[in-house]
């Protein structure tokens, strides 16, 4: 009985040391979540107003650029997937991988090439477990994302994409990333951020009416300074989206884990109990029966 209380004592302290890490790990991502928001409120604007200008001018403009409307032979596209640095995320980094992957069979099924990139060390481990090569990875700042990092991935997509397929770059762009939506809903996302897609419609923009832009020199000079910020202002967005994204999941991992844990002491905590108290009735039961042998051994002697 005394090595089934022991047992349980030693599980009782196991448990309570893990759950002293994932309460801290909790605190430590609640207190992240709140400035990954505040960088995601101030990012977006910027990204959503740049695609609007960009659309405008390739929708009001017959410019002739490589980075607007399909090309004639689409060999091969990129997917750019942006997972975690860190486990402990529940099904943060699972529900990216299973898009991409859903993304790069659709694409494979269109006869394309699969070119990936990666963000976070969980993707690209994915990735090199399974033998998959990459195209080009980065790590070690998917919780805390910097523009200088956007503008780096941003740097070698655009020169993937300007090579084209035919001279071993990429003809197509994709990002799988996670939206924010709310502390308790990030949901995968992907995106085809190149080539532009110009659709002929007659309901007005997201966002309004496109403004009438003058353009100098010409439009298609225009689109050359504006794209390589719309594509790094797009993936920087993506990247603190991803990073909030997270954040929260992380959290809501950790919290889950800790109430488990709170649990599973209470459970171990009551067996605990009820393996002392019948070790106490047994040696009660002990002391008792002795007594009585001892009563009746002087008993039999008078």
């Amino acid at each position: 009985m005394g090595a089934q209380l022991r047992d349980y004592r030693r599980r009782i302290a196991s448990v309570s040391s893990t759950k002293k890490i994932t309460r801290a790990q909790e605190l430590i991502a609640t207190a992240r979540i709140v400035k990954a928001q505040q960088r995601v409120a101030q990012s977006t604007p910027y990204a959503r107003e740049i695609t609007r200008a960009v659309s405008a001018v390739a929708s009001h403009s017959n410019a002739k650029h490589p980075l607007i409307g399909e090309r004639p032979r689409l060999l091969r596209a990129a997917i750019l997937l942006i997972t975690a640095d860190r486990g402990f995320a529940g099904a943060y980094n699972t529900g990216a991988i299973k898009q991409a992957e859903q993304l790069a069979a659709l694409l494979a099924g269109e006869g394309k090439q699969v070119d990936r990139y990666v963000v976070g060390r969980k993707g690209a481990a994915y990735y090199r477990f399974r033998g998959v090569p990459m195209a080009g990875e980065w790590s070690g700042f998917s919780d805390n994302p910097q523009y200088g990092d956007a503008a780096a991935i941003g740097d070698a997509l655009l020169e993937s994409f300007e090579k084209g397929g035919e001279n071993g770059g990429v003809d197509e762009i994709h990002v799988v990333s996670t939206l924010f939506v709310s502390m308790l809903s990030q949901s995968p996302v992907v995106a085809r951020f190149l080539p532009l897609e110009i659709e002929e419609t007659t309901e007005a923009p997201v966002g309004g009416v496109f403004p009438l832009y003058e353009f100098e020199p010409s439009p298609a000079e225009v689109l050359d300074a504006l794209l390589p910020h719309y594509i790094k202002a797009r993936l920087f967005n993506a990247l603190l989206q991803s990073a909030a994204s997270e954040h929260a999941a992380r959290r809501r991992a950790m919290k889950s884990a800790t109430d488990n844990a709170t649990e599973l002491i209470k459970q171990y905590t009551r067996l605990a109990n009820g393996a002392r108290q019948a070790e106490i009735t047994q040696e009660i039961s002990e002391i008792v029966g002795g007594a009585n042998a001892l009563a009746d051994a002087s008993a039999e002697s008078q």
